[in-house]
């Protein structure tokens, strides 16, 4: 693997993912005239649509992580820290880009609550979901992955209470915007704490249910 095109991929693939999770909240937000609901339709249907995009077409160059949890997780890479900055920086700036492409301000801090045990415990099997279906899937069907994890993610948005953040740099992007995707930066570690324990339990079962070949 190029390290140098991995790390583009992460941040490309970062900055356009944070960007639509947060443009296509800001859109739905304008457009449902209050409907919370039909908002939240508007947000899961685009953000599940660029992640098969994504993880199509960077998945052969970086692996399509665009995650520290997965990133750390999986442990693929032992000098991780550079593409834990990549996904970072790429999703910062993504989010600085939607600011900018909806005339609002640049800099801002999210204001929406979200924290609490059941939240928490929302983050906690989202992330714990999504490390399954890559892992499982990356063995039973590797084709089929990138649909697996968008559909996931779709599935996560509606029967999670947190709405599936399941990415510890996505959460600290959205503390960085006051839109419908944002949350308050105070709620952030709670969350991201939920998602590494997740994703570190979802290791653990998918590599008993199904270990890998070398180990069976």
């Amino acid at each position: 693997m190029d390290t140098r095109r991995a790390l583009a991929a992460e941040f490309v693939g970062s900055l356009i993912l944070f960007a639509t999770v947060v443009g296509s909240g800001v859109m739905a937000e304008r457009l449902a005239g209050g409907n919370v609901a039909v908002a939240l339709i508007g947000n899961t249907g685009a953000t599940g649509a660029v992640l098969f995009v994504l993880i199509t077409l960077l998945g052969p160059i970086s692996g399509a992580h665009f995650n520290p949890a997965v990133t750390v997780m999986l442990g693929a890479r032992r000098d991780w820290l550079p593409y834990l900055a990549a996904q970072l920086l790429g999703g910062v700036l993504g989010v600085l880009i939607v600011h900018a492409m909806f005339d609002m301000p640049l800099i801002e801090l999210g204001t929406k609550l979200r924290t609490g045990t059941g939240q928490w415990i929302g983050e906690f099997v989202a992330t714990f979901g999504l490390l399954f279906t890559i892992m499982v899937g990356s063995r039973q069907r590797p084709e089929a992955v990138p649909a697996l994890v968008a559909l996931w993610i779709v599935a996560g948005y509606w029967f999670t209470s947190s709405t599936s953040f399941a990415n510890p740099a996505i959460t600290i992007a959205r503390a960085l915007t006051d839109s419908f995707a944002g949350i308050r930066p105070g709620d952030a570690p709670g969350f991201i704490l939920a998602q590494f324990t997740g994703a570190w339990a979802g290791v653990r079962v998918s590599n008993w249910l199904a270990p890998p070949p070398a180990a069976r």
